[in-house]
């Protein structure tokens, strides 16, 4: 029983943690912000940054909020593919956020019995899960990241919306795929962050329960 809830609360509070640095990395505009600088996003489409910005924070409270039914950016047009498109990355996150909320009660419960029995395991198999999950999904993204991309959205949608025209979906215009790499990049850096807090928590209560 006591193996079964370690491996349970292991895979658990790793999706959680995982889910949590996709959440975090959304959630973080000014990533995009630095972007728009960093990549001469507005210099490129000839658009103000100030412009560029109020239309990207339009996106993502409509992908973050489900009370927010219509997707309307002022400063760029869409069709109706790419209407549908946001619609159908919205619902994932939707599902995504049921599913951190989850694992996340799921952890909560299963530390606070663990923590009653003394035992730690599960935040040593958390950390190697934590870092072995993304290592193995990252491979193909840094062996080709284009094709890697292609089929990543293939994956997830059954149709080919998200290959926008950028003439009929401007917004693409702004949304280069070096950004997506970089929110890649952040997620894995959060991973590799919560990885090691729970490492140097497990041998910190390895040392109290000697002692």
């Amino acid at each position: 029983m006591k193996k079964l809830i370690t491996i349970t609360l292991s895979l658990a509070l790793s999706i959680f943690l995982l889910s949590l640095a996709v959440k975090g990395t959304l959630a973080f505009r000014q990533l995009y912000f630095y972007d728009i600088d960093h990549l001469n996003i507005a210099r490129d489409y000839g658009m103000k940054k100030e412009e560029i910005m109020k239309n990207y924070n339009i996106l993502i409270d409509y992908i973050q909020n489900k009370k927010i039914a219509k997707l309307s950016m002022p400063s760029f047009k869409m069709s109706k593919e790419g209407e549908i498109h946001f619609k159908e990355v919205k619902d994932i996150f939707m599902k995504f956020n049921i599913s951190m909320y989850f694992c996340g009660v799921v952890s909560i419960l299963g530390i606070i019995y663990m923590t009653k029995i003394k035992s730690f395991l599960y935040l040593k198999f958390s950390s190697i899960m934590l870092i072995v999950i993304p290592v193995v999904l990252s491979i193909p993204f840094a062996i080709n990241f284009d094709k890697s991309f292609t089929a990543f959205h293939k994956l997830f949608f059954t149709n080919d919306y998200w290959e926008f025209d950028p003439v009929r979906d401007p917004i693409i215009n702004v949304l280069p795929q070096e950004f997506f790499f970089h929110c890649a990049v952040m997620i894995l850096a959060l991973v590799a962050l919560f990885s090691t807090i729970l490492y140097l928590i497990y041998r910190r209560t390895k040392k109290i329960n000697r002692a």
